[in-house]
């Protein structure tokens, strides 16, 4: 099992990815692909980090190797973590066994804060948005593969927190949300762990127990998708937690989204004027710069 775990990517460099682990591991069995609207947002690209030439490769360049080891920034990072490790707390208590950190930040009492930022970030990235065509194509491409190789592909939208919904909808793009969803099923069954449901609306606090900001959940939430994917303890899961749509149930799914929705504002005006005021910030800067 291997965590590729890109940020921020879109759907292109997941293809591509996914070309390089068959190039290296041709004998792969599952993959377990989570998916969300903004890796389909024609205004974003390639992250900085992303290089061609690295890929279906089964060796690393010589560049690669000295800039990793001897770089200027390599210097200045261990320099870094030495001073750090002198003068706080060792951080080693952050990880676990696995490399996860599931008490970097969530636990820290400020929650409230990386919604905000987090929320600002969608703004910063997502405030403009446009399908393209081209990753739904690459998207298209990473099923077809999985088919061809009859490799097990099990594709979820993830849960991002009802908070992040909201930014969708005061950009205006919850319609293109809605058919986001309709085009990913012409191709494959999805499960959807998006919505207004017992985990993903959370009272915005500043201790939360499912998210670290907005858009991260925690590692109990993550175990909960991997149970109701492969059917694993299901009875640990919500019930109201990840629905498998198809183009049979997508309609009456979208209904109940909508109408959770509604009961979810009723109590929620705090953190939708939170929202709110934040997208007003961001929209009066913008019109400054375009001046």
């Amino acid at each position: 099992m291997y965590n590729l775990a890109l940020d921020g990517a879109v759907s292109y460099e997941i293809l591509r990815y996914l070309q390089h682990t068959l190039k290296n591991q041709p004998n792969l069995k599952e993959v377990i692909f989570g998916i969300d609207f903004f890796m389909f947002n024609k205004f974003l690209g390639n992250q900085p980090g992303f290089d061609e030439n690295r890929l279906e490769k089964n060796y690393l360049f010589p560049s690669d190797i000295m800039n990793s080891l001897f770089s200027l920034d390599t210097l200045e990072v261990s320099r870094k973590t030495i001073l750090a490790s002198l003068q706080q707390e060792n951080y080693d208590k952050y990880y676990g066994e696995n490399g996860f950190m599931p008490n970097s930040k969530y636990r820290d009492g400020k929650a409230k804060i990386w919604f905000t930022k987090s929320i600002n970030i969608y703004f910063q990235f997502n405030y403009k948005y446009k399908f393209n065509d081209k990753y739904f194509e690459d998207f298209q491409k990473i099923v077809k593969i999985c088919r061809e190789k009859n490799i097990k592909l099990k594709v979820f939208i993830s849960p991002s927190h009802a908070i992040d919904l909201e930014s969708i909808r005061v950009t205006g793009e919850w319609q293109t949300f809605e058919n986001w969803k309709r085009k990913i099923l012409k191709v494959t069954p999805v499960w959807d762990f998006s919505g207004y449901n017992s985990i993903t609306t959370e009272p915005l606090q500043d201790v939360m127990e499912n998210y670290a900001d907005s858009s991260h959940y925690t590692k109990p939430v993550g175990d909960l998708i991997l149970n109701r994917i492969l059917g694993y303890k299901e009875k640990e899961v919500p019930a109201d937690f990840g629905v498998l749509i198809t183009p049979e149930n997508i309609e009456s799914h979208l209904a109940k989204i909508r109408a959770d929705r509604e009961e979810w504002v009723k109590n929620r005006k705090s953190e939708l004027e939170l929202v709110q005021n934040l997208e007003n910030k961001f929209g009066e800067t913008q019109q400054q710069k375009d001046k």
